[in-house]
């Protein structure tokens, strides 16, 4: 999962860019970049690490003009290499700088087109440069000088012919503006806005809301799904929705997990749809246990709070914060490897023995993927003296894996991946387990926005939204997920590094 940011507005953005990253840095925390365009040219700034530390003054002073997009990754393929730091550049046609929010699951076949029969070259192994160079080189086909709002618009009907998967996609084409647009089913999230100045109106595209709201941008709309957004270095907003079939099918694990409470993704307020999910997983607990024993219900910091307050309020129980969080700490999901998984949440959180002494305790949770925080947390939660211990998920199980940008674990790592629930309730330790089931969260969700088709569950429900999403790409997915497979990768880097470190002390030597 990524973050995305483009803006063109009537002076300097670069400051609006790093205040609009800053407040998507819970969408990844591996590495950021932003580019700029003024009459010096193009300006690009990038690196691994949080937005704090990979921009400093010296940075921000060279990133001049009044157009610009700004990007935060989270590694889909579970490496941290500074070379994928996005956005991606191509100098022709134009110059184009690119960055996306998602995955190709047709990566491989748009690469060998890419590199055969386009002739273009590849540095890296993101489908995000896949992306960008299949945008230049429609993009190139349609031109020759300036290009029109109905060119561009083109080359992108002709990427969504071309790619499959899930992707929101910000690029800046130096000279003459900025493009956005979102696949044909709308799985990853893209909403546009506008601020009136003086001097005309400025326009800002971004993965979530809560980042037009940081700076003061009115919210207009959520892209469509295969919709293109064309804005001019002058602030001219084009649009055009798309023509082949679509349907929209937004990912439901954004307002489970990833999303800010305070965003509105496709007209769905994340927070009303998380307070819904605990007054579900409240009336399941009722229906399914009646003569529960629960004295205390305890929220697994940050992302349950606001489903656990329900969940005590429906219940009739007291509700009490139980977990002081360490905020220094990033988030355990997109944690490369189980040791360093293990390794954080027991550093992330430390428990207050008075609410846990002699009590019956339900922690509630937003979800359970691998199992390392939940087994854990129980750990500390009977350490800290509670008599028994109930979990409950404000999400199904998660038995399959995400194929749209979410780097969720190979299948078998998945804790609920061919388990019963019994069976997952003892690996945990918990002396009963809830799961919300997925017709409890669809309903949480879609409260409110009627064009939505479905939405994508397939983490929950093994059903995926795009063709081409065979066994055998699962099976490929699988070897590349794993945490062997991560481990691997990232000693091979280590390995490069030492090795390249060494080549320079040699040529100093020398």
């Amino acid at each position: 999962m990524c973050g995305i940011v483009g803006i063109v507005g009537k002076g300097p953005v670069n400051q609006a860019i790093y205040d609009a990253l800053t407040v998507l840095q819970h969408r990844g925390q591996d590495a950021a970049g932003i580019a700029t365009c003024g009459e010096d040219g193009l300006n690009v700034r990038k690196s691994n690490g949080l937005v704090r530390d990979v921009f400093h003054t010296r940075h921000m002073l060279g990133l001049t003009g009044n157009i610009g997009m700004g990007h935060i990754r989270y590694p889909t393929a579970g490496t941290s290499q500074s070379s994928e730091a996005q956005p991606f550049y191509v100098n022709s046609p134009y110059g184009i700088c690119l960055a996306h929010n998602g995955n190709l699951t047709n990566y491989d076949e748009l690469a060998d087109m890419l590199t055969g029969e386009d002739r273009r070259h590849l540095n890296t192994s993101s489908d995000s440069e896949v992306l960008l160079n299949v945008f230049a080189h429609e993009l190139q086909k349609r031109v020759n000088g300036r290009p029109t709002a109905e060119q561009i618009f083109d080359a992108v009907d002709a990427v969504h012919s071309r790619c499959s998967g899930g992707y929101a996609v910000v690029a800046l084409v130096v000279g003459h503006g900025i493009v956005a647009f979102r696949d044909p089913h709308a799985i990853r999230p893209l909403v546009i806005g506008q601020r009136e100045t003086h001097t005309g109106n400025e326009y800002m595209v971004a993965s979530e809301s809560v980042a037009l709201d940081v700076l003061q941008f009115e919210r207009l709309r959520d892209v469509k799904p295969g919709e293109a957004i064309f804005i001019e270095n002058a602030g001219v907003l084009h649009t055009r929705e798309y023509s082949g079939e679509t349907s929209y099918s937004p990912c439901i694990f954004e307002f489970v997990y990833f999303a800010r409470p305070d965003s509105i993704i496709d007209n769905l307020s994340v927070y009303k749809a998380r307070l819904r999910m605990g007054e579900q997983l409240a009336g399941q607990i009722v229906r399914e246990w009646p003569d529960h024993d629960i004295d205390v219900v305890i929220p697994i910091p940050d992302t349950s709070r606001t489903s656990a307050v329900q969940v005590a309020y429906h219940l009739g129980v007291k509700y009490r914060e139980g977990f002081i969080k360490n905020r220094y700490i990033g988030r355990t999901f997109i944690m490369p490897g189980q040791a360093e998984r293990t390794k954080s949440v027991q550093h992330k959180l430390n428990a207050i023995e008075l609410e846990f002494r002699g009590k019956n305790v339900l922690l509630v949770d937003d979800s359970i993927v691998r199992g390392t925080t939940s087994r854990q947390i129980i750990k500390m939660a009977r350490k800290a003296g509670a008599r028994k211990v109930y979990f409950a998920s404000a999400a199904p199980p998660v038995r399959y894996p995400n194929v749209y940008g979410i780097d969720m674990p190979a299948t078998a790592e998945l804790i609920a991946s061919g388990r019963t629930i019994a069976q997952i309730e003892e690996l945990i330790g918990a002396d009963r387990l809830i799961y919300l089931d997925l017709h409890g969260l669809i309903r949480s969700v879609r409260h409110d926005n009627s064009e939505i088709t479905e939405f994508d569950t397939s983490c929950f429900s093994g059903e995926y939204v795009t063709d081409g999403v065979t066994e055998a790409y699962l099976q490929a997915l699988e070897k590349a997920r794993s945490d062997g497979a991560k481990s691997k990768r990232r000693a091979d880097m280590k390995l490069t590094f030492s090795d390249e470190a060494a080549d320079a002390d040699t040529a100093v030597g020398m």
